[in-house]
């Protein structure tokens, strides 16, 4: 058994695409997979497989839930090993001028082909960075990432692929919970 983590995007936010996570987990097993666990209410979920295909999940997690709650939820599954390169490849974590709770990290469906990294920059006010890395974007948003114009809706568009945002301490408590499960 291999341990995943799912993040969905997009579920209990302003009251939109409501999911409980005892229902969301109860899915879960009923797709076959085990030692499930739920972090906050936003759509993390660590849980452990048998075929680890990220691709062949994300798939099978979004059309579950399209049955089940009836409504179209973008799903990113990320096995231990991409989430820790992923956390490890954040160029603005080991700086100590950088508070970690202004520190984001949006994960993307795939590998952007092609875009103009210069409109996407432009959207950024003082202070803000953002590195693009594969299937990472890292910001910094010392305004608070509710003030930003680096969002998903941005990124999606000016990247083509999905994407879902978020904060340091989500990602890295989804880390250390998936290398604890099982």
């Amino acid at each position: 058994m291999t341990a995943c983590i799912s993040i969905l995007r997009g579920i209990n936010v302003s009251g939109q695409n409501i999911i409980k996570m005892d229902a969301l987990q109860k899915m879960y097993k009923d797709l076959g997979y085990s030692h499930i666990t739920t972090y906050i209410q936003s759509g993390n979920i660590v849980f452990n497989v048998a075929n680890a295909q990220p691709e062949k999940l994300e798939k099978e997690i979004s059309n579950q839930i399209k049955t089940v709650f009836g409504f179209d939820v973008p799903v990113i599954v990320l096995t231990v090993d991409s989430l820790q390169e992923i956390i490890d490849n954040n160029p603005f974590a080991k700086d100590l001028n950088k508070d970690p709770g202004f520190l984001h990290v949006t994960f993307l469906s795939s590998t952007p082909e092609q875009y103009d990294i210069e409109a996407i920059e432009a959207k950024k006010s003082d202070g803000e960075e953002i590195v693009i890395d594969g299937h990472a974007v890292y910001l910094y948003c010392p305004n608070g990432y509710g003030n930003t114009k680096l969002n998903n809706s941005l990124l999606e568009k000016k990247l083509k692929v999905g994407a879902t945002t978020r904060n340091w301490k989500t990602a890295n408590k989804l880390l250390e919970i998936a290398k604890n499960t099982g």
